[in-house]
């Protein structure tokens, strides 16, 4: 998901803070907390071999797959809880949150640009 927002070039190493803090503040809660995926079912088939299907109700979100999970305050950091999760995740809507993405990599690379101007 990163080389799909970042681009496949190469990103000079001394701009590695810039999209370290990028992914980090702005393009891992909108993956984890918005961006629906896939889960799969496994079945198995006549054969025997399991089969993996992703049908239409399984999909949702990492963190509510996360909170779905039986005991799942056990894969919590020490010290979080859901209801500091649930905030941070209620704080946007999900098309709210897209757009917080893409002006935020709108800037991103306007700053990359500015820096390499100012080198060159």
């Amino acid at each position: 998901m990163v080389r799909r927002y970042l681009g496949y070039d190469h990103i000079p190493r001394h701009h590695a803070a810039l999209v370290n803090d990028f992914l980090r503040d702005v393009l891992a809660p909108y993956l984890n907390y918005h961006r629906p995926c896939h889960f799969p079912v496994e079945k198995t088939d006549a054969k025997g071999r399991i089969r993996k299907t992703y049908p239409f109700d399984k999909v949702t979100t990492p963190y509510l797959k996360l909170k779905s999970l039986d005991a799942a305050d056990q894969h919590l950091r020490p010290g979080v809880t859901f209801e500091q999760l649930d905030q941070e995740a209620l704080a946007l809507d999900d098309l709210a949150a897209a757009g917080t993405v893409n002006e935020a990599l709108v800037a991103l690379f306007a700053e990359i640009r500015r820096r390499e101007a100012t080198v060159a």
